[in-house]
């Protein structure tokens, strides 16, 4: 799941030529007596947890031993694609949604018919971002939705209650940007409808509007009646007449209501949005609860959660899930099978879920997650009933892997105000379609 983390690339580009080599080589079954199985992820908090899921698993099965790899989020890909390459990938591994078009079409990804997994016992879009061609190539791990945190001293001092519906609309319209308003303060205590305020002088903001696609402008263009794409592994298709209205609103909070931190300061790379959340220096900031064991340690104030508002095509949020994938070219392919299905049943989601790691794909079994965080003074109840609701998937496509950086430089002039919402959808919808295959 993704933060503000941004992946590196420089493998894709120098390996384009040679990943027909990942189709070559190893072996689909297992000589008997004792196997090793690599498992590989990114997250070292959810090692603890994978820990536990795989003492478990040796323990039902005590001819496979499983050991856990870990890389750091941003080396993950580039070793992935090199391994992918070179004919060594790790027997297990975790997938995401966006990069599992390259691997699946590549041939990298095993078939997990074989699994006969019943798919509508797990969360629906999770299912859908790991389907190829009517067959499935990941076994749904979990969901991470967007949500909106917010600061609850800043409410409380502002006398503000948060509604039970946030809404907004491209005009600035809503109880979204009256709220904000109240919350952005300058140095002098005026806030943006007030005369004399200076928004080059602002201590506190009232949101946090980035450049994200994941948590920021993708919901609003979903939640305005736009689309990403107009089908899976299809056509980005994002520059049309809502779409545009979406991004505007997304930009408007920044340069024209300065309700939100100046792009300068906040445009990716840069991780200080964070920073100014944990701060005290945004009220309301939109995340994907995976973010909740890095933001809620460090902050010296009570934390809200509620619903991300509603524009004028209801309220449409992404959700992102991971996936158990399967290196179809494993030389242990039998083990790996028996260890991808066992992560995907009800033990092994239910020890993430009841230690507050993830939200499980499995469905049933949430509640344990809800309540590991109330424990810890959080309702996460708002991104489950969320989840229940219009949701959408990051893309799922070709090419977006090497389309990223680009998109974000892009962006990053919008929000600055070099590009018009327009001229920024219609030059990364042109590039993002060059590299769909």
């Amino acid at each position: 799941m993704s933060s503000s983390r941004f992946r590196w690339v420089a493998a894709l580009l120098g390996a384009a030529l040679l990943w027909t080599l990942a189709a070559c080589g190893g072996g689909s079954g297992d000589s008997g007596g004792k196997v090793t199985l690599t498992y590989r992820l990114w997250d070292d908090q959810q090692k603890v947890g994978y820990q536990k899921v795989m003492a478990a698993f040796e323990k039902a099965n005590p001819n496979i031993h499983v050991k856990i790899e870990l890389l750091p989020y941003d080396q993950y890909w580039t070793k992935m694609t090199a391994d992918a390459v070179a004919g060594t990938a790790p027997d297990v591994f975790w997938m995401q949604t966006t990069e599992f078009p390259e691997f699946v079409t590549k041939g990298v990804l095993a078939d997990l018919s074989s699994l006969n997994l019943n798919t509508t016992q797990y969360q629906p879009n999770v299912v859908q971002s790991y389907t190829y061609k009517g067959k499935l190539y990941g076994v749904p791990k979990d969901f991470g939705i967007v949500g909106l945190l917010y600061n609850k001293d800043l409410f409380k001092k502002a006398g503000i209650t948060m509604p039970d519906k946030l809404t907004w609309a491209p005009d600035g319209s809503g109880t979204l940007l009256q709220i904000a308003r109240k919350l952005t303060v300058d140095d002098k205590g005026r806030h943006p409808d007030q005369a004399g305020f200076d928004a080059n002088a602002v201590k506190q903001y009232g949101f946090a509007s980035w450049n994200h696609y994941q948590t920021q402008w993708m919901n609003w263009v979903a939640s305005n009646g736009g689309k990403i794409l107009d089908r899976p592994f299809g056509k980005y298709v994002f520059n049309d007449a809502a779409s545009v209205a979406a991004l505007q609103f997304g930009v408007d909070l920044v340069n024209k209501y300065h309700v939100s931190p100046p792009a300068a300061q906040t445009n990716p790379p840069s991780d200080k949005i964070n920073e100014m959340f944990e701060h005290a220096q945004v009220a309301m900031f939109p995340a994907n609860n995976a973010l909740l064991p890095f933001v809620a340690p460090d902050a010296g104030f009570g934390i809200g959660i509620a619903p991300m508002p509603a524009g004028p095509a209801g309220r449409a949020v992404n959700i992102n899930g991971l996936s158990e994938a399967v290196y179809a070219k494993s030389p242990h392919k039998a083990a790996a099978m028996k260890l991808a299905g066992f992560l995907g049943g009800a033990e092994a989601q239910k020890i993430m879920s009841d230690d507050g790691y993830v939200f499980p794909a499995l469905n049933g079994l949430s509640q344990g997650y809800v309540d590991y965080w109330k424990k810890k003074g959080l309702d996460v109840s708002p991104y489950l009933e969320e989840s229940k609701g219009t949701t959408f998937n990051l893309p799922i496509t070709t090419g977006f892997t090497a389309f990223e950086n680009k998109l974000n430089q892009t962006f990053n002039d919008m929000y600055l105000g070099k590009l018009t919402p327009q001229q920024a959808a219609d030059r990364a919808v042109a590039d993002g379609n060059a590299l769909v295959k």
